[in-house]
């Protein structure tokens, strides 16, 4: 690679679309799960997605990572991608096969390919703040770190995990900083002692590396996701379908952060400005996302409201409230959910009952 490459030079942005998004039943179903929803504005969190990466990485160095059953909507919302670079897994096998995947193609194509890894359902609420820090965070992935994004955080969340970052680091960093470890999601004592320290940062799921040294770790602490992708042809080969799915299942079926991220030495991380970071995890995100009428409700449908307020309200028929408070209402043809703000996060765990139950024609 030549001394006068810039770090956008080789920049590929990944994009993981193949998520279920269940706390965000009843809207968001196995056939059109939450990133391919119009939760907040008329472009899907997919489509917002793209949107921010384009300035830094064009069409032709953009990939999308999904299954089967989504290849197709991931083209129909995304017609400039090419249509070779929508991957789809024959089956889930979490992030760290598909990360390794997607790096496995981009080191064909471009040994020097620095990769960004971007979740599909984020909201960045200030794109060229975000632009700029990942300037700089290929920029040190081409130097072989392991970068990933850290958020400061706004609150003692409990549902996010942490990075700790030395006792030393500047509240803004121009160069990633070592990172101590990661911190599983905390109890909410430890969260709030967190927020107090200032050395601790959300984790955000974003990552910056060369593909060649994310693979090269792989092969160090996956082995047997090494070997199953190393059996694979090159990407446009007549066999790679079929060889996909003969191979991709002997991959392993773990987080990148577990199966690589927390057993390397070679992690920074980048104590990030503020960008407007919301990795929309729950309907209590949208309702705190969105304009609010002066009772503090938001309302996404024709509604009446007596001595209500703090409710958020979707529905395709009129709503009637009367003197409700902090509920989240969302109504679909055969589906409605009624749960406390507070308890959002639970709407996962009600999928999982509707799953147990047998009723696979609601998820």
């Amino acid at each position: 690679m030549s001394s006068r490459t810039g770090p956008l030079d080789h920049f590929h942005a990944v994009i993981l679309a193949g998520g279920r998004g269940t706390r965000f039943w009843p809207q968001s179903r196995a056939r059109r799960p939450k990133q391919f929803l119009n939760v907040l504005g008329p472009e899907s969190l997919l489509q917002q997605t793209l949107a921010r990466l384009g300035p830094i990485a064009p069409p032709e160095r953009t990939w999308i990572l999904t299954n089967q059953r989504l290849r197709k909507l991931v083209l129909d919302q995304l017609p400039g991608i090419p249509r070779r670079q929508v991957i789809a897994e024959p089956l889930q096998r979490n992030t760290a096969a598909a990360i390794a995947l997607a790096a496995r193609l981009l080191e064909q194509q471009d040994p020097d390919a620095v990769m960004g890894v971007f979740p599909s359902d984020h909201v960045i609420a200030k794109p060229a703040t975000f632009q700029r820090v990942l300037r700089r965070g290929a920029k040190a992935a081409l130097q072989g770190n392991l970068v990933t994004l850290g958020i400061k955080p706004r609150w003692p969340e409990t549902g996010y995990g942490y990075i700790e970052f030395p006792a030393d680091t500047p509240a803004r960093s121009a160069t990633p900083r070592p990172v101590v470890r990661f911190r599983e999601k905390p109890r909410p004592a430890a969260a709030r002692r967190y927020l107090k320290a200032g050395n601790y940062y959300w984790n955000s799921g974003m990552f910056l590396w060369q593909a060649r040294t994310i693979l090269r770790l792989i092969e160090r602490f996956l082995p047997a996701t090494a070997d199953a992708l190393s059996k694979l042809p090159p990407l446009g080969s007549r066999q790679f379908s079929a060889s996909l799915r003969r191979h991709y299942p002997a991959c392993d079926n773990i987080s990148i952060d577990y199966g690589v991220l927390e057993r390397t030495s070679d992690m920074v991380a980048l104590p990030c400005p503020d960008f407007g970071w919301n990795d929309v995890g729950s309907w209590e995100a949208v309702y705190q996302l969105l304009p609010k009428d002066k009772r503090g409700n938001v309302l996404r449908s024709r509604t009446q409201v007596l001595s209500a307020g703090g409710n958020y309200v979707d529905s395709d028929k009129l709503v009637a409230l009367v003197g409700v408070q902090d509920l989240i209402v969302v109504d679909t043809p055969d589906a409605l959910l009624i749960a406390r703000r507070q308890d959002s996060q639970q709407v996962a765990d009600l999928v999982k009952a509707l799953e147990a139950g047998g009723l696979t024609d609601l998820l």
